[in-house]
C-alpha cells in the first residue's frame, strides 16, 4: 500500500480478462471508489498493515480522524498551515485503492465496464455486449490533483465545448461535443485540489453539484454523469480571512473537515528529517536533534509571524545545509569522510533566515533572534544527552590547553589536542560514537561537549572567519 502518484505505471499483468464477458466470469464485483477505499482500509487494518507509509507525527491525532472519515464515505478537506504534509497525506490515499481497476477500452473516462456513463460508452456497450473490450488502469493513474490558482477556470474543472468535434460536424447540443474537464476525468478515482481557497468564488460554484448530486453541468447541457469520485482538498486556515476562502456551500459539503499540525514531539521532528532530507555527509542524531529543537523554538517565538508558520522544510533544509557544510569543509581539509560538527550549524542562520516572516518590528534582527535560538537549542540537546556527565575534566584541560575547531581543522586535529581523559570517551558514547572508532563522529560529540560548557560559560571562546577555539 506504499504506492504514490507517478507518471511511469507498471506493466499490467497478462493474466488479466480483457472483455466485459470474461470479466463476468471472473466474479468481479462493482464497487464505488468510497466503498474500495473504506474495505481495503478495513483490511489493512485487521491485518495490522500500516497504511500510511512515510506519515510522520500524525498516528494520535490527524489519522485517526482521517480513518474515521473515509469509513464514513466523507469528502475531506485538511486545514492546516505550510509544510504540515497535507498533499503528502492526500497522496498515500492511493495506496488504498485496488490495484488495478477495469475501463472500458477506448472511452473519454475511465468508466467502469458494468456501468457506462457516457452516451459514447452506452452505445458500444450495448453494441458490443460481452464482447466489449476493456483495458485495466494501475491505482496510481486514479489519483489526480490539482493546484488550485486564481486562472483556473471552469473549463479546466469540468469541461467545455470541444471547437474541434463541432467542427468536425456535430451539432452544439450534441453532448458529445464535450471536452472533459480534470474532475470528470477523475471519474472512479479521487481529486485532490491543493490551496482550495485560491480558486475563485465562482469557480467553487461549480463544483457544487459535484460534491452533493455527483453529477457535472457544462454550459446548460442537459448531461448527468453520475461521477464515482472522492474529493479531498488543502487548505491554510488564513486562507479563509486573506487571499480568499471555501465558500460556504462548498465548505458544507465536505463531510470531514481535519486539522493537520507540526510534530509535536522532538523525536517526530527527527525521524521527518532522517525520512525527508537527502544528506551528503554524515549528520550524527544530536545534531539532527538540535536541528529539530530549534525549530520548536522558531514555532514557539513571538518574534516569529506564526499565521504563517514554521515549515517542515526548514527542518529538512537546515539538516541538508549542515551535511553540505560538512562536506565543504572535508573538501577543504582534506578529510576522507565528510561528518558534520556543531560548528557546521553556523552555516544554517545565513542561508536559511529568508524562509522565516518575522513579525513587524523585528527588521534588522532576524539573524541575531535566530542565532540566539540556535544557541539555546544546542545547549537544551547538549544538557539533555549529556545529563549526568561530569564535564569537569574536561573543562580543565581546555582551560589549560585551547581547543581549536573550524573549517580548516580536522577532526584527527581536534582530538589531538585534548589528552586522553575518561570523559571524553563517555562523551562519546552517550553520542552514538565508537570512542575507538572513526575520529570524525567522535569531534562532533566532543566538540558539542565543548560547545554546552561554552554556553554554560565554563569555557570561553573566541571565533574568526575560519576558526574557533575554546578555552579560558
Amino acid at each position: 500500500m506504499s504506492d504514490l502518484p507517478t507518471s511511469v505505471a507498471p506493466a499490467t499483468p497478462d493474466d488479466l480478462p480483457a472483455t466485459l464477458g470474461a470479466l463476468r466470469a471472473t466474479g468481479h464485483r462493482l464497487r464505488g471508489v468510497k466503498d474500495e477505499l473504506r474495505e481495503n482500509l478495513l483490511a489493512a487494518l485487521r491485518a495490522g498493515i500500516d497504511p500510511w507509509p512515510g506519515i510522520v507525527g500524525f498516528d494520535r491525532t490527524v489519522l485517526p480522524q482521517l480513518e474515521r472519515a473515509l469509513l464514513a464515505g466523507h469528502d475531506i478537506v485538511l486545514l492546516g498551515e505550510r509544510g504540515q504534509g497535507k498533499t503528502r497525506l492526500l497522496r498515500t490515499l492511493v495506496g488504498l485503492l485496488d490495484e488495478w481497476a477495469p475501463v472500458i477500452r477506448g472511452a473519454e473516462l475511465a468508466e467502469h465496464p458494468f456501468d457506462p456513463i457516457t452516451p459514447a460508452s452506452r452505445r458500444r456497450a450495448a453494441e458490443l455486449g460481452a464482447d466489449l473490450p476493456i483495458d485495466w488502469v494501475h491505482r496510481s493513474a486514479r489519483y489526480t490533483e490539482k493546484l488550485a490558482t486564481p486562472d483556473s477556470s471552469v473549463g479546466d474543472l469540468i469541461g467545455d465545448v470541444d471547437p474541434v468535434k463541432v467542427a468536425e460536424g456535430r451539432s452544439l447540443g450534441d453532448p458529445e461535443t464535450i471536452h472533459f474537464g480534470l474532475v470528470p476525468r477523475a471519474h472512479r478515482g479521487i481529486v485532490a485540489i491543493n490551496e482550495l481557497p485560491d480558486l475563485a468564488e465562482r469557480i467553487q460554484v461549480a463544483l457544487l453539484n459535484v460534491m452533493e448530486e455527483r453529477d457535472v453541468q457544462v454550459r446548460g447541457y442537459t448531461l448527468r454523469l453520475p461521477l464515482d469520485v472522492v474529493v479531498a482538498a488543502t487548505a491554510n486556515p488564513e486562507d479563509y480571512t486573506n487571499r480568499g476562502r471555501i465558500i460556504t456551500p462548498l465548505k458544507d459539503r465536505f463531510g470531514a473537515e481535519i486539522r493537520t499540525h507540526y510534530p509535536l514531539e522532538i523525536a517526530a521532528e527527527t525521524a521527518l528529517v532522517r525520512q525527508e532530507a537527502d544528506l551528503v555527509a554524515e549528520v550524527g542524531d544530536h545534531l539532527v536533534e538540535v536541528l529539530a529543537r530549534f525549530v520548536r523554538s522558531l514555532r514557539e517565538s513571538t518574534s516569529v509571524d506564526q499565521r504563517s508558520g514554521v515549515s517542515a522544510r526548514f527542518a529538512v533544509a537546515a539538516a541538508e545545509t549542515v551535511a553540505a557544510a560538512a562536506l565543504r569543509r572535508a573538501a577543504r581539509t582534506g578529510e576522507a569522510d565528510a561528518v558534520a560538527r556543531p560548528v557546521d550549524l553556523d552555516g544554517v542562520v545565513p542561508v536559511l533566515r529568508g524562509k522565516i516572516e518575522f513579525e513587524a518590528g523585528e527588521e534588522g534582527r532576524e539573524e541575531e533572534l535566530l542565532g540566539h535560538l540556535l544557541c539555546r537549542a544546542t545547549a537544551d540537546t547538549a544538557r539533555q544527552l549529556l545529563a549526568g556527565v561530569d564535564l569537569g575534566p574536561l573543562a580543565e584541560a581546555v582551560a589549560t590547553t585551547p581547543v581549536a575547531t573550524g573549517e580548516r581543522v580536522t577532526a584527527e586535529a581536534l582530538l589531538r589536542t585534548l589528552p586522553e581523559l575518561p570523559v571524553t570517551a563517555e562523551v562519546a558514547k552517550r553520542l552514538g560514537a565508537d570512542p575507538t572508532g572513526a575520529a570524525g563522529p567522535i569531534a562532533s560529540a566532543v566538540e558539542l561537549a565543548l560547545e554546552l560548557l561554552y554556553l554554560s560559560r565554563r569555557l570561553g571562546k573566541d571565533t574568526d572567519d575560519d576558526q574557533t577555539v575554546y578555552g579560558v
